[in-house]
């Protein structure tokens, strides 16, 4: 029986209004879908509230029975699950895979945290057991954005779950289906108690009402940087804790003693997979001048062969660009470039929503696709002279969320790595990278910090608790 019909999609009726889900490829609608609205966050909450605290009792090993189902499930109903990524998120089949491999890890991964060592045994100068221990936040809010919609919902909604709390998850209502209501059908299949996975697809005043009530202490976002200061801005006068994964303009340093025959296909795999729709996309080629020639021309020409289209009926390289609005910013980016100087190498153009994989050479500061995150298939390519040039460069603007550094001298490449600011670092590779057991996040801009995997979720979606115990009631001297 197939895991996603429609009357299982949403467990709760919800106020707002119908929703097309559509194909970026095509422009047909696969499903209708209610949205939620900013008066269904209180009700999800509250039920959410009231069926935590009875699963924060439950044993450890049957929270991690219902992860490990659900991980079971990510793999038992794949073919299912990879149809909606492809056809909702212009995924092509490769990178749909991915995500299910991944969400699979999280759950597994999420089902070791259940039985976690949760505190510790302190000193005390009075006669008592002190002792510290883990206790669940309780709701945990999740905003997960429409690019990688299955990874970027079940790393949050995984690891709180195992640990005892409740989730409302709100997914871009652009991929409601595999970014949302999947996980409510994997997780229902799975034996999940009701209320304590509540889905509501929506738009911002979702997310702005689920960020201010009271009964979810903690936000859990991933999505642009400009929306993440609104939410970490609403967060704080809240109080609550909130963790931030947000965009990026990631280097890839390519030195003069680097292997060109390998890592052109790193290079385009970096910042073209997906139609650079990646928080952690190659945004900046950074290249020793004695090979930059030669890679602007190899990258090029590398770019010109991919094929581009529709990857649920084509067998391609990169799908459509999510809507027309991404798409126009994309362009408009690129045109602003080549206005500015910057030499149109390879791609800058469009078919529908299906844009060229692009390089542009000869760009510099001023360069809006070199400057600023694209969220598009496009490769800005520029040339240094020294390491001290390309440390400064790699280091240079807001972001830092993931760094590539291409040579055959690794220690060298450590080194360099070592003088640039940034979440995570690759040698030898691009930089897209993710697996469910690494710490991921990114400093300044990117976010707030390294928040999952391992010790990340702990310190995410617990909170520490004192606890002392004596023997006798303590006296006082009045």
């Amino acid at each position: 029986m197939p895991l996603l019909e429609s009357k299982t999609w949403q467990s709760r009726p919800l106020s707002g209004p119908e929703y097309a889900v559509t194909e970026p490829a095509t422009g047909d609608t696969l499903a209708t879908v209610t949205l939620a609205s900013a008066e269904d966050v209180g009700t999800a909450a509250e039920a959410a509230r009231a069926a935590q605290a009875e699963w924060a009792r439950v044993p450890h090993f049957v929270r991690a029975g219902v992860l490990r189902r659900a991980g079971d499930l990510f793999t038992a109903h794949a073919a299912e699950l990879r149809e909606w990524i492809v056809r909702e998120s212009g995924s092509i089949l490769g990178k749909a895979d991915f995500e299910l491999h991944v969400a699979a890890q999280e759950c597994y991964e999420a089902a070791a945290l259940a039985s976690r060592p949760a505190g510790q045994i302190l000193p005390s100068e009075a006669p008592r057991l002190s002792y510290t221990r883990r206790v669940p936040v309780g709701v945990v809010g999740v905003i997960s954005p429409f690019n990688a919609p299955v990874i970027l919902s079940i790393r949050s909604v995984a690891p709180a779950l195992a640990l005892g709390n409740a989730v409302v998850l709100k997914p871009d209502p652009r991929t409601a289906v595999c970014g949302g209501l999947s996980l409510a059908a994997v997780f229902a299949e799975a034996g999940l108690p009701e209320n304590l996975l509540q889905v509501l697809p929506g738009g911002p005043d979702v997310g702005q009402a689920l960020v201010a009530d009271p009964r979810v202490p903690v936000i859990s976002f991933t999505g642009s940087t400009a929306a993440g200061r609104a939410v970490g801005e609403a967060a704080g006068r809240h109080l609550k804790r909130v963790h931030l994964e947000l965009g990026g303009n990631s280097a890839l340093v390519v030195l003069e003693d680097a292997d060109l025959d390998a890592v052109i296909s790193t290079a385009a795999w970096g910042s073209f997979f997906h139609q650079g729709q990646i928080c952690m996309t190659t945004g900046r080629h950074l290249v020793h001048q004695s090979v930059y020639e030669e890679y602007v021309e190899r990258l090029s020409a590398k770019a010109d062969a991919l094929a581009v289209g529709d990857p649920h009926r084509e067998q391609v390289h990169l799908g459509p660009i999510i809507d027309d609005a991404q798409l126009a910013k994309v362009h408009g980016l690129v045109e602003a470039s080549t206005s500015r100087g910057a030499t149109l190498a390879a791609g800058g153009t469009h078919e529908r929503r299906f844009y060229r994989p692009t390089v542009l050479a000869g760009v510099d500061d001023s360069t809006p696709a070199y400057a600023e995150e694209v969220f598009g298939p496009v490769a800005p390519v520029r040339s240094f002279a020294t390491v001290d040039e390309a440390a400064a460069l790699a280091a240079h603007g807001e972001y830092g969320l993931s760094l590539g550094i291409v040579t055959r001298d690794t220690a060298r490449g450590l080194d360099l790595a070592e003088r640039i600011p940034t979440g995570i670092v690759h040698i030898n590779d691009q930089t897209v990278n993710d697996e469910a057991v690494a710490p991921f996040g990114g400093i300044a801009a990117s976010g707030t910090g390294a928040r999952f995997g391992g010790e990340a979720n702990l310190e995410a979606f617990t909170d520490v608790r004192w606890t002392t115990v004596r023997g006798d009631v303590a006296p006082y001297p009045f």
